[in-house]
Order: structure tokens, then sequence, then C-alpha cells
């Protein structure tokens, strides 16, 4: 009697391959984690947050690099719809963006969720503060951890508008000022350096030190 040899083994190669894809597929299966942020400063609110994950080689911003459009949209204006759009583009790279509604008020707080896995294991945030120019709090790439992690975010200048601390040119409740616009600034992203008092608002009101916000990350167990 003769046997067929190559159906058994193509059936187990079969089977070798669908077990591999299944064991790629399990090690880059999502992970939840819940994103803590609180306002620390005394009088600068937060515009609506946007969180990302996403993999090492995205960022929102780059310190002594010039602004992207949508980042200056958002440091000026508060509008995070075009740096969502931005991130929507890069389905590979990007896993999960969430924003958050309405201002984050001084000493409060806002917990959101968002998913990460072993690709898209970098986790960065952005706000604007007001009444600022364009200034805005920012994580930039941090590892998610593995069960819980917490980290202190500065605030920057997107360096695309003058600091002139005019109302005219601050959007927001205190000002109701113009947001985005075409005015030039120091052309690079820098560690912000708060209100001098040089235009409408008072430094002794509205100014801050760095950092500005506590940002708290816990991994949700699976069920």
């Amino acid at each position: 009697m003769n046997f067929d040899l190559k159906r058994p083994v193509m059936a187990l190669a079969a089977l070798m391959f669908v077990l591999a894809a299944f064991s790629a597929q399990a090690q880059i299966a999502a992970k939840n984690y819940e994103v803590t942020i609180t306002n620390m400063t005394e009088a600068q609110a937060f515009t609506p947050l946007i969180l990302a994950t996403h993999v090492p080689s995205v960022r929102m911003f780059t310190p002594g690099q010039p602004a992207s459009v949508e980042l200056e949209e958002l440091a000026e204006g508060g509008a995070v719809g075009p740096m969502a759009d931005l991130l929507a583009t890069l389905p590979d790279q990007v896993l999960d963006v969430v924003t958050t509604e309405g201002l984050l008020m001084p000493g409060d707080t806002a917990t959101v969720q968002i998913g990460g896995d072993i690709l898209r294991n970098r986790l960065s945030l952005a706000a604007m503060l007001i009444p600022t120019n364009d200034s805005f709090v920012g994580l930039n790439a941090m590892v998610l951890p593995g069960r819980n992690n917490s980290a202190l975010a500065p605030a920057y200048d997107s360096g695309t508008e003058e600091n002139d601390e005019l109302c005219a040119n601050i959007p927001g409740p205190v000002c109701g000022g113009e947001g985005f616009g075409l005015d030039d600034g120091e052309g690079y992203v820098y560690i912000s350096q708060g209100m001098q008092g040089v235009g409408d608002l008072e430094a002794d009101t509205y100014d801050w030190r760095n950092p500005v916000a506590y940002i708290q990350i816990r991994r949700i167990p699976s069920p």
C-alpha cells in the first residue's frame, strides 16, 4: 500500500502557519490603560487634551524643531481636531487617539482610557494653556508601564506666535481674543518661559513654574 506523505506534511505546515500567526497576534494584543491628568497650575486652564499611543518614532512635537501646523493650531487656539486628523493618517504607527471635552481648570483632573500594545507602546499628550499666546502642556512619547507609572509634564512654547500677552491675540474665557493666526514666533518648540506681564495679563496671577501637569498611568488588568 502506498501512502501520500505530501498531504500530512502540507497539513502540518498549514497548522504551524496558523499557530505562528495566532502567536504573533497574541503578542501584539491591545492592552488598556487609565490615564489621569491633573492641572497643577494656579491660574492656567488646559484646553481639551489629545492623547495618543504610538510607535517610538512618532512625535506630536520635537523640542528644538519647528512646530507642525497641527501643533500650531493646538498651541494657539486649543484645536485638537487637526492633530487627531494627522495621527489618523498613520494607522500602522498610531494605535489609539483620545480627546477630552471642555476646560481642565487649575487643581482639577481628567481621566480617560486608551489602548496600547507591544509595538505601539508610547503615550503622548498635549493641550493649550490659556490664557497664553502659544504655550501647551506636553508629554512626549512616554513608555507605557507594565503596571503603573507617573510623570510630571512641563509647558512648552510652540514658537509660532509672539508672546505679546495681549488679550486680542489670546482665546478663551479670560481674554476672548483670536486663536490660531499666521503671525511669526521664535520658530521652534522650547520650554515655555511663563507669563512675563508685558501685555494685558498680570504675571502675579497667571505665571507658573514648570511642571504644570501630573500624569498617572495605570494598566487595566485583562478580565
